[in-house]
């Protein structure tokens, strides 16, 4: 397992993440199985928000039920968590945001969250009121950490001139079908191509120049909540005849390449799984430092269906 220090943070963390949103109908010997088993192929990133489940926070507290750490264990792992998505709107004003964090931060049974982020974009964001809130939050030691979900660069510059921490992450979709904010760099400029649509502003370079982590999320999906596209040899035949081939080559089940294609990006970018199963989980992970070549890269790009200029 890939581990780096992320910049902006002291958080010494896997380049694989194990996101918890749908932990919610597993039972405690189930979570605790899946979290043992993220923690011995070399996880120590646990991704969550206080939407997740049927229920406000229940994804997190059926983690807090679950799985009980130690001092030196909570020290060795890095709990993230997500605010600001309401029923029906968003909401990253003062008092939401300190009182969801300190619903979650119950929830988990911790102390206290690595890291937070705002999940997805508020237009009617007030910087000054999320400064504030995130300003307490830290000095009250209840947050370490921050940054957010799904924002374009114009968002979190806006942001960042008011808030004081460093915005030190930024969770996006990503995956070899999904990938607009790698896609629309290269092939830029070119009239009548949907590809160079710019959809984001940049985030990619921006990210990078700026020292912000990427994660990724759903890796494995076509488009948005589309279904995934390993093994849709009817949407994505030669993708999947490329992942195919690689796989055997490289000895990994096909979730490893999908995995790779991510982590071999030299943002060094974190993929974040979604599984609830202990195999399907240790199959993605053999990506986490997979050696793919530039021409296997760009081979799976374009097999997705992107273009080369």
């Amino acid at each position: 397992m890939k581990t780096t220090t992320l910049p902006q943070t002291d958080l010494n963390a896997s380049n694989i993440i194990l996101g918890l949103m749908r932990i919610s109908e597993l039972g405690d010997e189930e979570i605790r199985t899946l979290v043992g088993a993220a923690r011995d192929a070399g996880i120590n990133y646990f991704d969550h928000a206080d939407i997740y489940g049927t229920e406000r926070h229940q994804c997190e507290r059926r983690f807090g039920e679950s799985v009980t750490f130690s001092p030196a264990e909570r020290e060795a792992v890095i709990i993230q968590s997500k605010v600001g998505i309401r029923d029906g709107y968003f909401d990253f004003s003062k008092e939401h945001i300190l009182s969801s964090v300190d619903e979650s931060l119950a929830a988990l049974n911790t102390d206290y969250l690595d890291v937070l982020l705002l999940h997805r974009p508020d237009t009617l964001v007030e910087p000054a009121e999320v400064a504030e809130a995130f300003d307490a939050l830290h000095a009250a030691g209840k947050v370490r950490n921050f940054g957010v979900s799904n924002q374009t660069p114009g968002q979190v510059e806006l942001l960042k001139r008011w808030v004081r921490q460093p915005l030190a992450i930024n969770q996006v979709q990503l995956s070899i079908t999904h990938s607009p904010i790698i896609a629309q760099g290269i092939a830029g400029n070119m009239i009548g191509l949907d590809q160079s649509i710019d959809r984001d502003n940049g985030i990619l370079d921006y990210s990078r120049l700026n020292d912000i982590t990427l994660q990724a999320w759903s890796p494995f999906q076509k488009a948005f909540f589309d279904g995934v596209f390993l093994g849709d040899r009817e949407a994505y035949p030669e993708l999947n005849l490329v992942i195919d081939e690689l796989a055997a080559a490289y000895d990994v089940a096909p979730a490893a390449i999908a995995v790779a294609w991510i982590t071999r990006h030299p943002a060094n970018m974190q993929v974040v799984l979604g599984t609830t199963k202990v195999a399907h989980l240790l199959d993605s992970v053999d990506g986490s430092q997979l050696p793919l070549t530039r021409q296997e890269w760009y081979r799976l790009f374009t097999a997705a269906g992107h273009i080369l200029p």
